[in-house]
């Protein structure tokens, strides 16, 4: 059994928490950011392929106190690097933060644990030096209250990456972040979603790739793939047949996606091609202005523009009142929206029943939730069995 490490977005670590439950593993700590359990090496397989809401996930190497350089070293040293890394293998200290500790220094902790790293080895192999030709073991050192915990990187390229996403529209929200907004709201595949200014699609994508049951890591490749002595290739293998077992792309769905640009539709097009889940989506070009709905208990999900430039901010009060009044005359329908626009809920004609506060990147935002009435239960047909 190991300890895994699933970084994820601040303020959104229950969603995670959630994911990595409904996986089977339990649960070792949550903390701002991230989320550790533990499970067997197929794990981190699972885990890379399922994991919706984490940005990667670590394998966690090591956990110690250190209050000067001199700990530093001598308690990176102290790790049994050998049992992980390879004569061959590529390491080094990829990332390093510090939170309320005496070593701040990102650049000097990345050297000496490196330096820890080469000395354990050289030792240990009886070897002066290391060719690094082989697989890659990049590690994430996180310090918080001089307690140091070090993670070595299972996925590579961030998780939010799905592989999809080949054209991007301006200010996207990132997949990690949409479809982690997406499981906060009562949404299900076969309700009704609609995406008012859709982008590069992200939203609609998420949510056609979550009624399918699509693995979001189904079309990528991960690090540790190339780690047979930590994670077995067969491992790999049950996991990629896991899900494709579960995939169900004929699934019948109401997922729209709208945008004023032209443009920019024709790229969510393409993206959700790239993703396999254009069958599932209607993208059209329209402006918010002519949102509308014939049925009843649906959902508006969106990441309107913030206003970032002068120009746009003045347009943003008449902008967001539109959007009030389309919402308004949707019978019975919901809305989530996520913007770092601090007058939305102003314009938008009604106060938010719930908000969140969420980081997306170093810019603060609310996601604003506008509830509407749960639909009736639906009652057996003629015939059927109660």
């Amino acid at each position: 059994m190991y300890q895994w490490i699933a970084p994820c977005h601040f303020g959104l670590e229950a969603v995670c928490k959630k994911e990595i439950t409904d996986l089977g593993y339990s649960i070792v700590q949550v903390e701002d950011g991230r989320v550790t359990f533990s499970g067997g090496p197929e794990a981190a397989c699972r885990a890379n392929l399922f994991l919706r809401t984490a940005e990667r996930v670590l394998l966690k190497a090591a956990e110690f106190e250190a209050t000067t350089f001199d700990e530093l070293f001598e308690n990176t040293k102290s790790v049994a690097w050998e049992e992980l890394i390879p004569v061959d293998g590529k390491f080094w200290v990829a990332k390093a933060s510090s939170i309320k500790s005496q070593l701040f220094s990102a650049s000097d902790i990345q050297s000496i644990m490196k330096k820890a790293m080469v000395e354990r080895l050289k030792g240990v192999y009886g070897v002066n030096w290391f060719p690094e030709t082989g697989a890659q073991f990049p590690l994430r050192v996180f310090l918080y209250k001089n307690r140091v915990t070090v993670g070595i990187d299972t996925s590579g390229e961030s998780l939010h990456r799905r592989g999809y996403r080949k054209l991007t529209a301006k200010a996207p929200i990132t997949e990690t972040l949409a479809a982690a907004l997406l499981m906060l709201t009562p949404w299900r595949g076969d309700r009704i979603l609609v995406d008012p200014f859709c982008g590069s699609g992200t939203f609609p994508i998420e949510a056609a790739m979550m009624a399918a049951h699509m693995a979001p890591g189904m079309n990528r490749s991960f690090l540790a793939e190339s780690w047979p002595g930590v994670v077995p290739r067969k491992a790999w293998y049950e996991a990629a047949d896991e899900a494709a077992s579960l995939l169900d792309d004929r699934v019948e769905t109401d997922i729209q996606g709208f945008d004023i640009d032209g443009e920019v539709v024709k790229a969510a097009r393409a993206n959700a091609r790239e993703a396999g889940v254009d069958h599932l989506i209607h993208f059209q070009q329209r402006p918010v202005s002519e949102l509308s709905h014939p049925k009843k208990y649906g959902f508006l999900i969106m990441n309107p523009p913030y206003g970032e430039r002068i120009e746009e901010k003045e347009a943003l009060p008449e902008l967001y009142r539109t959007i009030g009044e389309r919402f308004a005359a949707l019978d019975s329908w919901s809305c989530y929206m996520i913007t770092a626009y601090e007058d939305a809920e102003k314009y938008f004609g009604r106060r938010a029943d719930r908000n969140r506060k969420i980081y997306n990147g170093m810019m603060k935002t609310y996601f604003y939730q506008f509830l509407g009435p749960k639909p009736p239960k639906r009652r057996p047909g003629a015939g059927e069995r109660s």
